[in-house]
C-alpha cells in the first residue's frame, strides 16, 4: 500500500511569485522527508474557507501570505509567544486533532538573515522600519529582543505607526510617525516592511545625510526592488532583499511541521 504524502501550501493574493513550494521541497529533499507543497491564489473573501477545505483535504501545514497574515490570527485555536505578541500569523500547524496552531516566524526569519547571514548586528543601532503591517508586527519583537538603540517605524496613515509603536513601547525606544518626520534623522538600518515593491513603488523616503549600514526590504525580486534601487543611491553599505529571511522563516517553520531543522547555507547560495 502506497503511504499518503503529506500535503503543505502557501495561501495568499498575490501567490504567483512565491518561491516557498521550491524552498520546502529542497529542505524536504536535504531532510529526507516526502512531501507536497503547493501554492493556493486564495479570493480576498474567501480565506476562512480555503483554509477548511485545506483541512478537509488532509493538509498538515500552511505557510500565510500577504493579505492574510492578521486575519489568520483570528482564525486559529491557538497562538506562539510571536504570533500573541504581534497579532499576526505566518504560519499554521494543523494537529492530528484538527486544531490550528498559529505560529509567527517572520521576526526570527528576519533577524537570523541579518545577524547570521549578512553578519550586521542589530545591537544598540538606530533602525527605520517602513510599514505597519502584519510583516512588520511579526519583527518587532525579535528585533527588539536584540536590543538596539531606537526604532522608528514610519508609515503613510501616521496614526497606525504611532498605536503600533505605543503597543510595543514597553519592550524598547519605538516611536511612530510619518515620512515627513524623517526629514534629517540618519539611520544604521532600514528595513522595508511595505508591500510597495510589490506594486514597484517607493516609500516616500527623504534622502540620507549619512549612508545607512544595511538597507534591507523585506519583498524579494529577481530584477531588485525600487527601496534597494533608492538605496544605492544612498551609497549603502550593504543592500539585501527579502530571500533570506523566507529561507530562515521557512526553516523554523519545516522544524515545527517535521521535526527536522534543514541548512539554510546551500539555499541561500541559490537564491542570494
Amino acid at each position: 500500500m502506497t503511504q499518503a504524502i503529506d500535503l503543505y501550501a502557501v495561501m495568499g493574493n498575490p501567490i504567483e511569485h512565491s518561491l516557498s513550494p521550491l524552498i520546502h521541497q529542497a529542505f524536504a529533499k536535504q531532510c529526507q522527508q516526502v512531501i507536497n507543497f503547493e501554492k493556493r491564489l486564495v479570493d480576498n473573501d474567501h480565506f476562512p474557507q480555503a483554509i477548511q477545505a485545506f483541512i478537509n483535504e488532509g493538509g498538515k501545514g500552511l505557510s500565510i501570505t500577504l493579505p492574510f497574515k492578521q486575519r489568520a490570527y483570528n482564525l486559529v485555536d491557538e497562538v506562539n509567544e510571536f504570533a500573541q505578541k504581534a497579532r499576526a500569523v505566518n504560519n499554521i500547524i494543523i494537529s492530528q486533532e484538527k486544531k490550528l496552531i498559529g505560529v509567527n516566524t517572520d521576526g526570527i526569519g528576519l533577524v537570523n538573515d541579518i545577524q547570521n547571514n549578512l553578519n550586521v548586528s542589530l545591537n544598540n543601532k538606530n533602525i527605520l522600519i517602513m510599514g505597519a503591517g502584519g510583516a512588520v508586527r511579526g519583527a518587532l519583537q525579535p528585533i527588539l529582543n536584540t536590543q538596539p538603540k531606537e526604532i522608528i517605524i514610519a508609515n503613510r496613515t501616521v496614526e497606525k505607526a504611532e498605536l503600533l509603536a505605543l503597543e510595543f513601547s514597553k519592550e524598547g525606544d519605538v516611536t511612530g510617525c510619518g515620512y515627513q518626520d524623517l526629514i534629517g534623522k540618519r539611520f544604521d538600518i532600514i528595513i522595508n516592511g511595505t508591500a510597495a515593491s510589490i506594486a514597484n513603488e517607493l516609500p516616500p523616503l527623504p534622502n540620507q545625510t549619512i549612508p545607512p549600514t544595511l538597507c534591507y526590504d523585506m519583498m524579494y525580486s529577481k530584477h531588485g526592488t525600487p527601496f534597494l534601487e533608492w538605496a544605492k543611491r544612498q551609497n549603502t553599505k550593504q543592500l539585501a532583499d527579502g530571500i533570506g529571511m523566507l529561507i530562515e522563516q521557512g526553516a523554523e517553520i519545516f522544524f515545527l511541521w517535521r521535526g527536522v531543522k534543514p541548512d539554510t547555507a546551500p539555499l541561500l547560495k541559490v537564491y542570494r
